[in-house]
Parts: C-alpha cells; structure tokens; sequence
C-alpha cells in the first residue's frame, strides 16, 4: 500500500468516517492531533494519534463476517504490536452516539 491509495481513501472517506473527522480534526478532541487514513506498516488505519499511540478503526456491518473477523484479528495485532492501542467503533455508533465515541476517545487519551 502506498501513499496514492492513503490519498485515495481520503478522498473517498465513508460517511461515517467524514461525521468523526469534523470532530476530531484541527485538534477538537483535547487539543490531540489525529491523523486519517494513516499507513502503519502495510497497514492503512482510519485515524491515528501518533502522540497517544491510539488508532481508531471504524467497522461497518461486513466486519462481523468471515473472513473479516479473522483479517481484523491479524491487522489488529500487528499494529499492536508496533505498540499501538486499537479502538474499535462501529459505524452505528458514530450515528446513534457521537459524543459517547468522542468520550471514549478522551477517556483512552487519558491513560496514555
């Protein structure tokens, strides 16, 4: 994966990541910088606070499937181990409960 599909995602972001964007972008969320669409070793995450070691990894319904579950299992794992926190967050939640998500964020952001 390069830099030309990180751009790519970008600019074909998913609703739900374009709802969380506005709130985490320009340091709206405890003044913490989040990146988007960010590459971590082959992997591309959806959003990143480097300084917080956080990804945020918004799921949509086809990743309680197969073979989804078990290719998240191994993404999440490796960016674990580079020593990242991974937070998962369906994408219902962006739309049934923005502020309990931007909580959650805070409160992980907190320990770290």
């Amino acid at each position: 994966m390069n830099f030309n599909l990180s751009r790519q995602l970008r600019k074909n972001q998913t609703p739900w990541e374009a709802k969380l964007w506005l709130v985490l972008r320009n340091r709206k969320v405890g003044n913490l910088k989040f990146r988007r669409q960010h590459k971590i070793g082959k992997y591309i995450v959806d959003f990143c606070c480097i300084d917080k070691k956080l990804v945020i990894e918004l799921d949509g319904g086809h990743h309680n499937e197969e073979p989804y579950i078990l290719q998240d299992q191994i993404r999440q794992k490796y960016i674990e181990d580079q020593g990242y926190y991974v937070l998962r967050i369906w994408n219902n939640e962006i739309d049934k409960n923005l502020d309990g998500v931007v909580d959650e964020i805070l409160d992980i952001c907190k320990l770290k």
